[in-house]
């Protein structure tokens, strides 16, 4: 079982999708490639070449790797609409084990949303040398969770969830989430893809109660097999988390008629490339 297994309707339907502008800045970087290839890691439900493809239709493949089988499978029902003539492969392994599917193989840009500090990073990067052009672009990019934006409606949502599964913030098999070690931009600094430019564009979102539910099923943070307690009855953790849904819908819905469920964020996107890249 991976991470947001059994999550990924959800993980499709209620995260929010890549910005235009961020999706313009990704285009500009294959100028110059006749029929590029993209490779895209930790791929999820495939956000990053739903938005990207409409967007450059030149793009000859797209490989899409992520570990969960069931994210892939929401995937390819979603592109199957916007792939027009591109190839559209999908690899269910763990993004520092891929390898160059066919013989001259070359990614021209390499793309990792909202899930870089899933990965082994230093091992992930050097896969990605391995596999793209001398001028490839690697792409990692992110503007947080509700978990760690700052608002009175989020504050008052994470203290109610809290008061289920305990103060510190929750993710992996573990149970505890983990501070990446290091700055991304330090990761990158010290791969092949030295040249680091940043680039943020602020985006401001306006959630209703039944999308901030349901967003919260496809976190790590909150996704429903949290609220399973061990030698709790079979069915135990499904009404647990019930419980917890309609109490977060009746929280949400005061702040919503109130303040709004309003969230301002930043993406952020760090493009690297190879030191000699032009």
């Amino acid at each position: 079982m991976t991470l947001f297994a059994s999550v990924a309707a959800d993980y499709a339907r209620y995260r929010p999708g890549i910005p235009d502008e961020a999706v313009r800045l990704l285009g500009e970087t294959l100028d110059g490639c006749d029929r590029p290839t993209l490779l895209d890691l930790g791929s999820g439900t495939g956000q990053v070449p739903a938005a990207l493809l409409p967007a450059v239709p030149r793009i000859a493949r797209v490989d899409l790797v992520d570990q969960d089988s069931g994210m892939l499978r929401v995937a390819a029902g979603r592109l199957r609409s916007v792939h027009g003539q591109t190839a559209v492969v999908f690899h269910a392994v763990p993004a520092e084990t891929f390898s160059a599917p066919v013989d001259g193989y070359r990614a021209d840009l390499v793309t990792c949303a909202r899930s870089f500090h899933w990965l082994d990073r230093p091992a992930t990067l050097g896969m990605a040398d391995r596999v793209t052009s001398p001028t490839a672009t690697v792409a990692v990019m992110g503007d947080g969770s509700l978990w760690t934006h700052e608002a009175r409606w989020t504050e008052a949502l994470k203290a109610l969830l809290q008061s289920y599964l305990g103060d510190g913030r929750r993710a992996g098999t573990s149970g505890a989430y983990a501070e990446p070690s290091s700055r991304y931009e330090d990761d990158l600094a010290e791969s092949a893809f030295g040249k680091v430019t940043e680039h943020r564009f602020p985006v401001r979102r306006a959630w209703t109660p039944d999308q901030v539910v349901g967003y919260l099923r496809s976190t790590s943070f909150a996704r429903p097999a949290l609220f399973h307690e061990p030698g709790t009855p079979p069915g135990q953790a499904g009404r647990r988390h019930a419980r917890f849904e309609r109490e977060a819908r009746v929280l949400l819905e005061e702040y919503a008629h109130g303040e709004g469920l309003v969230e301002d964020a930043v993406f952020t996107v760090l493009l690297a490339r190879r030191g000699g890249a032009v």
